[in-house]
């Protein structure tokens, strides 16, 4: 039940992160929003929110993460290298691009997670986690193209800012469970948010951007701060410790799919056969990451 439980969290952590994409994406292409400010708004009054929750569940507490020692050197890294540059370079990558590619580049981020978890546990990779990728990424490619190979076509710059943006998930996703066995998650996540934040208003100067604050900018912000940062990464990361990093990226698929559907809903995106194979071949790779013992069990190079 508690391996459910992590599956479901996981689940919803992706779902989010494509409602936050798409969201993302409108911002970028109707109301001209810049990453180099989006980025650090996000993060910094994710932060704070999180934070003024942390503080009335645990007082003082709140500051045991700050500690110098270990844990305030992974935080560092978690928070900065990790969580802050994924969602700076994942914008970037997407207003670059679009929403699609962005997620398809993204979605690499399983390869690293698995070779360091193999690391980790000096082990083999399992036969069916990489059949799980390679059928995930599949998938997640027809939905974009939506079966049109030659409209992906991705300038240097999204190829470099999507790439790295999978690099830095993977950094999170590995080094998390360190973190989140010793503090709540709604801890972690608060000062992540909070430090990337602050860096990233310096680097960027983004206290010199200025939008006029209308509905559709207010209700963008809700979006990508409430559900892009706190719920996906508090639900993300909680079901991430309870099932491990090396599944838990790839329920991570689910954002593709999200994302699809938000905009069918509400961006007028029709779907073709080529998107429902892709829907298929995303759900089989849930299936086979969710049961590996009936079949995939046998180690490569064993």
């Amino acid at each position: 039940m508690e391996k459910i439980k992590g599956i479901l969290l996981t689940l919803l952590g992706g779902i989010c992160w494509g409602i936050s994409g798409t969201t993302a994406q409108f911002l970028f292409d109707n109301l001209h929003v810049d990453t180099q400010w989006l980025t650090p708004v996000r993060l910094f009054y994710s932060g704070v929110i999180l934070l003024i929750y942390c503080f009335w569940h645990y007082k003082t507490a709140i500051l045991t993460p700050l500690k110098p020692g270990r844990d305030l050197v992974v935080l560092l890294i978690y928070g900065i290298g990790g969580v802050a540059f994924s969602q700076y370079l994942y914008f970037l990558c997407i207003a670059l691009s679009t929403a699609g590619v962005g997620a398809v580049l993204m979605n690499v981020a399983p390869i690293p997670v698995l070779i360091g978890s193999c690391l980790v546990a000096k082990r083999w990779p399992y036969l069916y986690e990489i059949l799980a990728i390679v059928i995930g990424i599949a998938g997640v490619f027809l939905i974009v193209t939506h079966g049109n190979f030659s409209d992906f076509a991705v300038s240097p710059a999204a190829l470099l800012a999507g790439v790295g943006s999978a690099m830095c998930v993977a950094i999170y996703n590995l080094l998390g469970g360190h973190l989140t066995n010793k503090y709540p998650v709604s801890l972690v996540q608060g000062w992540s948010f909070l430090l990337g934040g602050i860096l990233m208003f310096g680097i960027f100067q983004a206290w010199e951007i200025s939008y006029h604050l209308n509905w559709s900018l207010f209700l963008g912000l809700l979006v990508v701060i409430l559900i892009g940062n706190i719920a996906a990464f508090n639900a993300f990361m909680s079901g991430l410790a309870i099932i491990g990093p090396a599944k838990g990226i790839l329920y991570g698929f689910s954002e593709a799919v999200a994302a699809s559907i938000i905009g069918w809903l509400f961006l007028g995106t029709h779907f073709t056969g080529w998107d429902f194979l892709g829907f298929a071949l995303v759900f089989l790779m849930l299936v086979i990451i969710s049961l590996p013992n009936l079949v995939y069990t046998k180690k490569i190079g064993r």
